[in-house]
């Protein structure tokens, strides 16, 4: 169909937009990429980085010799993974009841449920409430408190209840109970949701980092988020690497760079992954409430 004037100036300026909008989120990527690989003097100059001038690893030696940056990664990928293992479990077993006609009070408790969305107890009450779990420095910490996060869990909901009635009432002819028509054709139709969910839920876990402050004091059990905010924020580096580790604070920047890049190409790996899931997934489970 032939474009009006109009509709042209539209797709330009939403074009020109879009290209704009990539910019401005793919140059501080590159940026620190390249002052990770680049030599002090380079990193510390002043101006654009896209590609390093001067190629030099000492910073990413010296962060990956690290053995604190290694257990903080050992606990960010379990916190992680068994995270967003337990949350899409617990999420399926708490949306599948809710997402069904036939459970008496269903829009109660979705009401009671939608409620913490907007009302918290606040970090001391919640600190207490932790203490009292006994959850004070240990990994599950990490998990339990946030194990069925409700804007998720009313996704899913609205997915489930966009599947025909009629695959389930077929399946309770065959004599299949609830359990197995969640775990056998339910979930398995949800392919594309879970995943969007799970992306959520990955990218949680990885960057969080509060909860490893309020709650941990060993440092066997930080995450990795914890001591790269140490070397970014806080200007640690001697205190979380060791002052073997920097060796000339001229390697200052490169190793703050590096951490960083260490810290998102984990989670930059797994997304392709998803990717072809996260729209359709997004949409689904928002077309029906």
């Amino acid at each position: 169909m032939k474009q009006t004037t109009g509709e042209k100036i539209f797709q330009t300026v939403l074009i020109v937009f879009i290209t704009v909008m990539c910019i401005v989120m793919i140059y501080p990527f590159l940026h620190i990429a390249s002052v990770s690989l680049s030599s002090p003097a380079e990193a510390t100059r002043f101006g654009i980085h896209l590609y390093p001038k001067e190629v030099d690893f000492t910073g990413w030696k010296q962060v990956l010799a690290q053995e604190k940056i290694w257990i903080g990664f050992g606990n960010s990928v379990f916190r992680t993974v068994v995270g967003t293992f337990l949350t899409l479990i617990m999420m399926s077993l708490c949306a599948y009841p809710l997402s069904r006609k036939y459970l008496p009070h269903r829009n109660v408790y979705t009401m009671l449920i939608l409620f913490t969305m907007f009302f918290g107890g606040g970090i001391v009450p919640t600190y207490l409430l932790i203490r009292s779990l006994n959850l004070m420095d240990s990994v599950w910490v990490y998990i339990i408190p946030g194990l069925v996060p409700t804007f998720s869990m009313l996704v899913l909901r609205n997915f489930f209840m966009s599947i025909p009635a009629e695959l389930e009432e077929s399946a309770k002819i065959d004599g299949a109970n609830d359990i197995r028509i969640l775990f056998n054709i339910v979930l398995p139709l949800s392919k594309p949701v879970l995943a969007t969910l799970a992306l959520w839920s990955a990218v949680g876990h990885w960057n969080a980092w509060f909860d490893a402050v309020l709650y941990i004091t060993d440092q066997s059990k930080q995450v990795l988020q914890f001591f790269l905010r140490e070397i970014v924020i806080t200007n640690a580096d001697r205190e979380t690497l060791g002052n073997s580790a920097i060796g000339n604070i001229r390697y200052e920047a490169p190793i703050k760079a590096a951490t960083i890049m260490f810290a998102i190409l984990p989670i930059l790996v797994v997304y392709p992954f998803l990717q072809k899931y996260f729209v359709k997934g997004t949409m689904i489970g928002s077309l029906k409430g």
